[in-house]
């Protein structure tokens, strides 16, 4: 499934390089980290201006079988469609009390 007129949430944070709250955007990209059997997921956005990276936590400290296959799959190779689902996910947002606003069109 294709989301290309869709547009991901922006996240307003400070930015540890910047110093200050910025507009942060999706990289369309995921980090996965595994920790003994456990396994952390993020997606990355970067800040507008610097382009320093902010991880938005997707699962944390989660056994692996908990994570469907394909998902996991899709975390691995960066699928851009599952990055956008999250990107578009207002309730994992709020779940983690981040500031979002609508990306702009352009």
């Amino acid at each position: 499934m294709r989301y290309t007129n869709q547009r991901e949430y922006r996240v307003i944070h400070k930015c540890g390089r910047c110093g200050k709250k910025m507009a942060f955007l999706s990289t369309r990209r995921f980090r996965v980290n595994a920790n003994k059997n456990k396994l952390d997921v993020w997606l990355i956005y970067q800040c507008e201006k610097c382009k320093h990276t902010l991880n938005i936590p997707i699962y944390e400290r989660t056994p692996p079988q908990k994570i469907p296959k394909d998902r996991y799959e899709g975390f691995l190779v960066n699928d851009e469609d599952l990055a956008i689902q999250y990107g578009m996910d207002a309730a994992l947002f709020r779940s983690r009390h981040y500031t979002i606003e609508k990306s702009r069109l352009g």
